[in-house]
């Protein structure tokens, strides 16, 4: 697919759209009529796969409470995250049968990553008293008559597409806190003042009812994915699956490597190259780092991009398959099916019988 040029910039770049993507990009001073445009770059990882899985995010409530207070939450659908952000006071995570309570102070970020239900109470554990709750320009607020301990908290969550949720169960923990870092305190690190900061501006915006609020809140929601993921890696202890990166530096170009090269025929003395060990080694490391195998996650990293791919109905599964790796179709089929859970050609059904359904509407 070449690139359609449509003008040039101040300095000398020509703007380009591609008709499949509907993005517009920068090219710096050089293409030429019918030829296509090279974009390439260095992005790195976490940009990537944040790009493959399609994050979107939203803020829902405004929560002020006075202690005896208690929020119950259900088990969410697949791939929906709620998240609480801890602005004033203290909550309380209720553990699983046998486990200990998690205590949440101001600036903490709690992630549901799997979804799952919990319960979060004040410190006193007395009964709750009743909850107001109104609609407010962009968020519900919701308010009780407790007298203690004052809570300020917001609370969203990240919505993950299918297929793509199955990242969250392979690759990232249950449940994910992030904490706070005292402001000038020794270690701090950029990514936790970065997202103190974001989320005192969602606590303004949410309390303003500023033009163009609700729209802000589910961008600074999507940030906020990106940026807790970012703070996450960089804690003293980082959390096992792909966040556990940080601690383990020597497998980040080979991670990059794959999601920047996916049709590539990878083996392992390649990868293992790459990160200057041996292939004992690299293989060793990267199972107990990510708690998968190399081949897995260039799988699962094919998968993805090939289920965004067959969104697209002027696309052929054969070149879908030759796109992420596969010269054999049946093989492409067999391995689409078993990571995703129907054929390429269901999957594709799904969208196209969605287009079909939304033009006979019109």
């Amino acid at each position: 697919m070449a690139w359609l040029l449509a003008g040039g910039g101040w300095d000398g770049r020509i703007l380009c759209f591609r008709p499949d993507i509907d993005e517009p990009r920068y090219v710096l001073y050089a293409a030429q009529k019918d030829h296509e445009v090279s974009m390439s770059h260095d992005i790195d990882w976490l940009s990537r796969f944040l790009a493959t899985v399609s994050v979107t995010g939203r803020l829902e409530i405004r929560c002020l409470y006075g202690a005896p207070w208690n929020i119950t939450y259900i088990d969410s659908p697949p791939g929906e995250m709620p998240y609480h952000l801890v602005i004033r006071g203290t909550a309380v995570l209720e553990p699983p049968p046998g486990g200990k309570p998690t205590t949440l102070a101001a600036g903490d970020i709690l992630l549901m990553v799997q979804g799952g239900a919990h319960v979060l109470r004040d410190v006193s554990g007395l009964p709750p008293g009743p909850v107001h709750e109104r609609e407010a320009l962009n968020v519900l607020l919701s308010e009780n008559e407790g007298e203690g301990e004052p809570l300020e908290m917001l609370c969203g969550r990240f919505v993950i597409a299918p297929p793509h949720d199955r990242w969250l169960r392979h690759y990232l923990p249950p449940t994910l806190v992030i904490r706070a870092r005292k402001s000038g305190s020794h270690d701090e690190l950029p990514a936790a003042n970065r997202l103190s900061r974001l989320v005192s501006l969602m606590r303004e915006e949410s309390a303003d009812e500023g033009l163009g609020g609700y729209a802000l809140l589910n961008s600074l929601s999507s940030a906020l994915f990106a940026l807790a993921l970012r703070a996450s890696s960089e804690a003293d202890a980082p959390p096992a699956g792909l966040l556990s990166l940080a601690a383990h530096p020597r497998l980040a170009p080979a991670i990059s490597a794959m999601f920047s090269d996916p049709a590539r025929a990878w083996t392992l003395p390649e990868l293992a190259a790459l990160t200057h060990m041996s292939r004992a080694t690299f293989m060793r490391r990267f199972q107990e780092g990510l708690g998968r195998s190399a081949s897995e996650f260039l799988q699962d990293i094919r998968m993805s991009l090939a289920a965004n791919d067959l969104k697209n109905p002027g696309r052929a599964t054969e070149v879908v398959a030759e796109a992420v790796g596969y010269q054999s179709v049946s093989a492409f089929r067999r391995v689409f099916t078993e990571r995703i859970g129907m054929t390429p050609g269901a999957w594709r059904r799904q969208f196209t019988a969605g287009a079909i359904s939304t033009r006979s509407d019109e």
